[in-house]
């Protein structure tokens, strides 16, 4: 899933599209300013040059057309340009996810008081050529800090960040509300965009569309909403992380039989992969290319309409989860290739225990449980993206839920068509997504806020917020936030954790490992991720 204290405002274009999923979650539009208008074939893959001079394709298996604004994006292809083009004063390493200086010139050393200063790199610029200054770092923090504007960073920032200041064209203090080391791998997700480029009027419907101008070592050079991307080397990037080729043409191909396709064979028109269905590991392995996986959050999860009854009764939604026989779907729709969930975290979290409840398949007490509700002979819809391997898994689901005298139907449809209905308030009764916060951290703290808040988009679409559980949730998260000590973070966040998954409104059902595909022959440095789309800062060709 996607990010944390957003407010129902939020426009679904920036939200619904993160993982591919939901795009995967969150989420378009026409032509771009500064960009190439309409669709171009994805055969179009500008193989021109050799060694150094070729391009290199790569495959992404989730859609381009999402929001490309940084403020706002969660789509998985967006975010993973954007880790190209932008910068932020900090990045973070993106297996290990240790922040490094980026547009800084060094990360600080000491975490623990409410203020950090940064000095920008000298001679860096924007891809326009203007250079980078102060003004553009306060810029991007007054948008994200803007109580009226509202983006998908704010809930990665607002809780904690009071203001950033301008010291001089070169230095900037960022003031804390309270120390809150762990912000400091977050500085990654505020991406520096010139002042001069998204101040004018109509910019930031520009960057929604695909209009992107940073600081790193590639360019955009065309956008193609529904088929591909371009890049190419920024000539005048003198940064930590420098581009190894001269350009790259990424396809997004969403179906799975044409995106194996593409990295397929001796004629292959592409040189990397993401989301690589499970079924084709074995053929792309004996076709000579590396399969490699990532194990983090990336999740199926059910989201209940809790003013759809009978989903406002707890026993209910615990039902549901109880009956679905996870060892199936982990053995026959991702073949081995993830667990059955014990908790809204994944077990290698370094915030991860077990939560109080864990939804074992048990269908003798899913009837006894909708039996206590008066809620037998229910009759559900399943309404669902269409992510390959979340279609996957859905028959499991039905199978399950049928096996207990609920008749399911299956309904998957578009990640956008899912989320306008949403957005549009319709009527739903049970939502299946993927979802995969790793894309902005590893921090329980960010993961957390991202699905659950009293502004949260995630709790608008689950009709949740008022709840009094769901208020008194709130005010512990926040507690959890200001906590000092390490340790008693760690367990204060375990503990409310407990409570979202005995109350399982949004609750993930597996968590999955995310596959990447590329040719050794071609390419090295190349390190799989457990979040989806692909980071070349460190790869380069053979």
């Amino acid at each position: 899933m996607r990010d944390v204290t957003i407010a129902p405002a939020l426009h679904r274009r920036s939200f619904l599209k993160y993982t591919g999923a939901l795009g995967a979650a969150a989420a378009l539009s026409s032509s771009l300013a500064a960009c190439s208008s309409g669709p171009e074939s994805t055969n179009d893959t500008g193989n021109s040059g050799s060694g150094r001079n070729a391009t290199l394709t790569a495959v992404i298996g989730y859609g381009n057309d999402g929001s490309w604004d940084p403020t706002q994006t969660a789509s998985a292809f967006c975010m993973a340009a954007n880790n190209h083009i932008y910068e932020g004063l900090l990045d973070t390493d993106p297996i290990s996810r240790e922040p490094y200086a980026a547009l800084a010139t060094r990360v600080p050393a000491d975490l623990t008081g409410t203020s950090w200063r940064f000095t920008l790199r000298a001679g860096a610029t924007f891809h326009d050529g203007k250079p980078v200054t102060a003004d553009d770092v306060v810029f991007v923090f007054d948008r994200i800090l803007d109580p009226k504007t509202q983006t998908l960073a704010k809930g990665f920032f607002a809780s904690w960040l009071k203001e950033v200041r301008k010291i001089d064209a070169q230095n900037v203090e960022l003031v804390l509300k309270f120390p809150f080391p762990e912000g400091i791998a977050r500085l990654t997700l505020a991406k520096i965009m010139p002042k001069h480029v998204f101040s004018l009027p109509g910019a930031w419907d520009d960057a929604i569309r695909g209009k992107a101008i940073g600081s790193g070592p590639y360019r955009q050079t065309a956008h193609h909403p529904k088929s591909n991307t371009t890049f190419e080397e920024f000539a005048a990037y003198n940064g930590p992380r420098r581009a190894a080729f001269k350009k790259m043409n990424w396809l997004t191909i969403v179906d799975a039989a044409p995106r194996v396709a593409k990295i397929s064979g001796a004629s292959a028109g592409a040189q990397i992969a993401d989301n690589i269905p499970y079924a084709n590991i074995g053929q792309l392995t004996k076709g000579g290319m590396t399969v490699r996986g990532g194990a983090g959050m990336n999740n199926l999860f059910l989201m209940f309409n809790t003013r759809h009854k009978p989903f406002d009764d707890v026993r209910v939604r615990q039902a549901l989860r109880h009956a679905i026989d996870t060892g199936k779907m982990v053995e026959v729709a991702l073949k081995g290739h993830g667990r059955p969930s014990t908790s809204f975290l994944n077990e290698a979290n370094p915030a991860y225990r077990p939560a109080k409840t864990v939804y074992s398949y048990d269908p003798e007490k899913a009837r006894k449980l909708l039996k206590e509700a008066g809620a037998e002979g229910l009759k559900i819809e399943i309404l669902a993206v269409n992510v390959s391997w979340i279609v996957d898994c859905l028959p499991t689901i039905k199978a399950s839920w049928d096996a207990i005298g609920v008749k399911t139907t299956l309904a998957p449809q578009e990640t956008t068509a899912v989320f306008t209905k949403m957005d549009q308030k319709q009527d739903y009764q049970v939502v299946a997504a993927a979802s995969n916060p790793n894309q902005f951290g590893l921090d329980a703290d960010l993961i957390m806020h991202y699905n659950y808040g009293p502004q949260n988009l995630w709790m608008g679409y689950a009709r949740w917020a008022g709840d009094p559980v769901a208020r008194k949730l709130f005010q512990d998260m926040d507690r959890a936030t200001r906590e000092p000590d390490a340790g008693r973070k760690k367990t204060m966040i375990q503990d409310y954790i407990d409570v979202v998954a005995e109350q399982a409104v949004l609750y993930p059902v597996v968590h999955n490992e995310l596959m990447t595909a590329w040719n050794p022959q071609r390419l090295t440095g190349i390190r799989p991720q457990p979040y989806p789309g692909i980071n070349l800062l460190q790869a380069k060709w053979v």
